[in-house]
């Protein structure tokens, strides 16, 4: 089960997101860059990375501890999106199309830290 994170749909959706996030913080102005723009793209990184390493791990609690993480960077640049909108960096269908992506891999977080904590004792 461990090492076999590439095989997840999970992990490939949320590596999709992290393309798209790079794409739109390119529409993010200069004077961001040190600022929302790389605080996007390194929560859009967590995703994927968190759920690597806890497949690294060797406990299945340790697994779950990182899909946990995965899930609130999720939430962190799922709240950065919103302010780039309200700022005007972003549209509100660059949001729509980043929602779609961002449910999706929700989704899968969550389906997959319910599985797995079925297996926990």
């Amino acid at each position: 089960m461990f090492g076999r994170f590439r095989e997840l749909d999970l992990w490939k959706c949320s590596m999709e997101l992290v393309v798209e996030v790079y794409t739109l913080t390119r529409k993010l102005p200069e004077h961001e860059r040190f600022g929302l723009v790389s605080q996007m793209q390194r929560a859009a990184v967590s995703v994927p990375s968190n759920i690597a390493e806890g497949y690294g791990r060797e406990h299945t609690k340790e697994l779950i501890k990182f899909l946990y993480v995965s899930r609130g960077s999720l939430m962190e640049l799922s709240t950065q999106m919103e302010i780039s909108v309200k700022l005007g960096y972003l549209s509100e269908g660059d949001l729509k199309h980043f929602e779609s992506l961002s449910n999706r891999v929700h989704k899968l977080l969550n389906g997959l830290i319910f599985s797995l904590k079925k297996t926990v004792k």
